[in-house]
């Protein structure tokens, strides 16, 4: 507890010193403060304050462009494992053979300048996006669509020209999504891709009231009709009249305005969460008690191979890493125990724990590993949640007793430490260690592990890094970190041999659909070095198995909504192969450390009543704001 004591003495005297210069939004004279939600801006200052146009590039979406003004056909729910229909007024109608898509939309929907939102503006979207190369949904509108059809004002129809199940997933809003556009203003513009949208028309509930020139905060308020956005249809009223977006240079500012309530949600380090929970009496974090974080994310962090370098060709090889990793003690490096571990290539996060964690634990337990000469090892330890929970006790942690409460926050299982079983399977693939304990390859070499990674202390790919290089040093490997702002471009183009990337593209978060997760892996996408692959997390792997192939095409040939159980048990075989063959090692899901100040707004969707995702910074914050209730004393 020593150190928790330095870190937060540094944190106030840090302070201190950025109490005189701190960047924070004043609020306009005619704003009430009580009326306002402020939240963080995740992404930092925007840099093109005056445009709104996100169809045309990156524009800094999570300056509330996706979370008020705008809403999606379909929105994924990580929270709860459901798509919410919003434009569209229910799932999406495929044809027998997935030829034609049939979009039902919502009936009584307005843009804020009074204008309909109906099929125009969808067949508008998708025709200005087949046409138009530099809109960035040009490549998979172009690729699919052969027509697009107004059946009426509430209906239409999409032709393909070839078949596609997971056509909607272009319209489905998990972070980024094809939103539609507002065809009477877009039919107005002489360039699509420089026109600013500004002042922006919304379709969700909420308008542009000012913003910061120089980028650093935006400012929302509730439209008066907000019963006519899919928000107010669904939910109801947005609480906030007004909602604050803010930018901050450093996390000091951050800490320092929530703890002024100038800063009702933010997401910190590690370090300043805690700092904001030990200094504040009104703020919280997703959990009210230890670990504080939201564990629900569905994002999953890890070790990626470069299967095209040797010696991360050979399954063995690959595997040997695995065992040759203390999870227990790699967690403590990595995130202070308070991560749940994932043996799967997914998120632990509640919904999938069902579908597929809980179903494949008898067979984890299981499976084995050939050691040569008939000997055979089971790698799986389903006890590592409880030695992590005894590890946490042993910090000093208030460590729940229950079990089910403990696989909640630790996982259900990984892989045992089994350093002589490492050993075995290295010598069996021609390698040997040195009488100075370490490593040499087959031809003798030492063997050398760089690991790529963002360049960032706070970012679980730098904290992946850090406690895979120390777990792997220990084994006898010669293993470092290289933090490089280059590390996106190396790993998209193959120059790297093992990174600290996503090991496997995040699922959909809701429903039982693993396309996503597995599509980056079938070979018709594997892409030689040198060359950027279509995906860099679990794509950067550059891997691809037969057994894969064919569960992912199986996939394609279904229709996710209508035939969910198969698609489910096609899911539950992808991941076996997965955990076979290992081309990239999943470790823990990731962690959101955030913290709410329940000074002016209470009922946030914590641990205890998680009825949407906890995040200012994703789309479903409109969805949560009906929810939140303006504390009546302050």
């Amino acid at each position: 507890m020593q150190c928790k004591r330095l870190v937060l003495t540094f944190m106030v005297l840090g302070l201190v010193l950025v109490v005189s210069f701190s960047a924070l939004a004043q609020l306009p004279p005619e704003i009430p403060r009580e009326e306002t939600l402020i939240v963080d801006q995740l992404t930092g200052r925007v840099g093109t304050p005056s445009n709104f146009n996100l169809w045309a590039g990156w524009r800094w979406q999570d300056r509330g462009i996706q979370q008020l003004l705008l809403e999606p056909l379909w929105t994924v729910d990580y929270a709860t494992g459901e798509i919410i229909p919003g434009l569209a007024a229910e799932l999406p109608i495929y044809n027998e053979d997935f030829t034609q898509m049939t979009i039902n939309l919502r009936q009584g929907v307005y843009w804020s300048d009074d204008v309909p939102l109906t099929a125009d503006d969808v067949v508008f979207t998708i025709d200005l996006h087949t046409r138009i190369a530099g809109l960035p949904y040009h490549g998979p509108m172009a690729e699919f669509v052969e027509k697009t059809e107004k059946i009426d004002d509430y209906t239409v129809v999409v032709t393909l020209k070839t078949p596609s199940s997971r056509f909607h997933t272009h319209f489905l809003d998990r972070w980024g999504c094809l939103r539609i556009m507002p065809k009477h203003i877009f039919e107005k513009a002489e360039d699509p891709l420089t026109f600013e949208f500004n002042p922006p028309v919304a379709c969700g509930p909420y308008i542009l009231y000012d913003y910061d020139p120089a980028g650093f905060w935006t400012l929302w308020e509730r439209r008066e009709d907000w019963e006519r956005t899919p928000t107010g249809m669904l939910f109801g009223e947005p609480q906030p009249k007004y909602v604050l977006f803010q930018a901050f240079e450093s996390e000091e500012g951050r800490i320092l305005a929530q703890l002024r309530h100038e800063l009702d949600m933010a997401q910190h380090t590690l370090e300043g969460l805690r700092v904001v929970l030990d200094r504040s009496d009104t703020a919280r974090g997703w959990r009210k008690e230890w670990p504080w974080v939201v564990n629900i994310d569905p994002c999953i962090t890890g070790i990626l191979f470069n299967t095209m370098v040797e010696p991360y060709n050979l399954r063995e090889v690959r595997w040997a890493l695995v065992l040759a990793i203390d999870i227990v003690d790699y967690m403590a490096v990595a995130f202070d125990l308070m991560a749940p571990v994932s043996s799967l290539h997914l998120p632990p996060v509640p919904a999938y724990k069902e579908a597929f964690f809980v179903p494949t634990e008898e067979w984890l337990q299981e499976f084995e590993l050939d050691m040569g000469n008939g000997e055979k090892f089971k790698p799986y330890d389903s006890e590592i949640p409880q030695k992590i929970a005894e590890a946490a006790k042993e910090r000093g942690f208030p460590v729940p007793e229950d079990p089910v409460l403990i696989q909640e926050l630790f996982g259900m299982g990984w892989w045992k430490y089994a350093p002589d079983v490492a050993e075995k399977l290295l010598e069996k693939n021609g390698f040997t260690r040195g009488e100075d304990g370490k490593w040499r390859l087959p031809d003798g070499s030492l063997w050398k592990i760089s690991i790529v990674s963002d360049p960032s202390p706070v970012h679980h790919h730098f904290r992946n890094a850090t406690a895979a290089a120390e777990q792997w040093r220990k084994f006898g490997i010669d293993a470092t970190v290289n933090a490089t702002e280059a590390f996106n471009s190396l790993v998209l183009n193959g120059e790297f041999s093992v990174a600290s990337q996503w090991p496997a593209a995040e699922p959909w978060g809701a429903g039982v659909d693993l396309s996503r997760t597995f599509d980056p892996w079938h070979s018709r996408l594997l892409t030689p070095i040198g060359q950027t692959v279509a995906l860099g997390p679990g794509g950067g792997a550059r891997w691809c198995d037969p057994r894969l192939d064919e569960i992912i095409e199986k996939m394609e040939a279904i229709d996710p909504f209508a035939e969910i159980e198969t698609t489910r048990l096609l899911g539950i075989e992808g991941l076996k192969v997965l955990v076979e063959e290992m081309p990239t090692i999943p470790t823990y899901g990731y962690c959101g450390p955030v913290a709410w100040d329940e000074y002016y707004w209470t009922n946030y969707p914590g641990a205890e009543n998680p009825y949407t995702q906890p995040y200012q910074h994703w789309p479903n914050l409109k969805y949560m704001l009906p929810f939140l209730q303006p504390k009546e004393s302050h």
